[in-house]
């Protein structure tokens, strides 16, 4: 199948299929809680993140169902959530298979931008969408003045990893804290 990729920002969130965005939260990260129209509305409107999507046109519902091997979200053909659009069919939909988080900020330094939260649906992987996101998130950052982009990714991913080194980042030597906030606890530990 012949995937047309297109990589583009989320800009209004009552458009946009809250289903499929989930979906692939949960596939990056099954403790994270489902989002709502309000939180991604907070998203897309905060002035140093931007949502980038990974679209492609794929088969409808009735194609899919038929064994067209079409990228889903994984559930039923038709309630898998991945569609964009209500094509009828025969037509072609937009499916949302990939999204990544690009925060840009000025501190003191200088321009920063960082990549979190890249995903691409499961299905999809190996057809060269994560490094479509990627490619984008990094022209952005170019754009708005930051020299440098900086992400993380755990061991473990090994194909993620392999990806951000083919493109051209480096791992760099420092330590990544982390301090959980909890709620009810006391603020600082001794």
């Amino acid at each position: 199948m012949n995937l047309n990729i297109s990589i583009s920002e989320a800009t209004q969130p009552n458009v946009l299929p809250l289903d499929s965005i989930n979906y692939l939260l949960s596939s990056l990260s099954p403790n994270a809680p489902a989002i709502t129209n309000d939180v991604l509305r907070e998203l897309i409107e905060e002035p140093a993140t931007r949502l980038l999507l990974a679209t492609i046109n794929a088969p409808s519902v009735k194609e899919r169902s038929s064994g067209g091997g079409v990228v889903s979200g994984g559930g039923t053909a038709g309630g898998d959530g991945m569609s964009s659009g209500g094509g009828t069919a025969g037509e072609d939909e937009e499916k949302i298979v990939g999204m990544l988080t690009l925060a840009v900020f000025r501190i003191p330094s200088g321009v920063r931008a960082w990549i979190e939260d890249v995903v691409v649906d499961t299905e999809a992987r190996g057809r060269g969408i994560g490094a479509a996101l990627v490619r984008r998130a990094i022209e952005i950052a170019q754009e708005s003045g930051a020299r440098t982009v900086d992400l993380t990714s755990r061991p473990s991913r090994e194909a993620a990893n392999k990806l951000y080194q083919k493109l051209g980042f480096e791992q760099r030597s420092t330590n990544v804290y982390r301090y959980t906030i909890e709620t009810g606890t006391p603020l600082y530990k001794d």
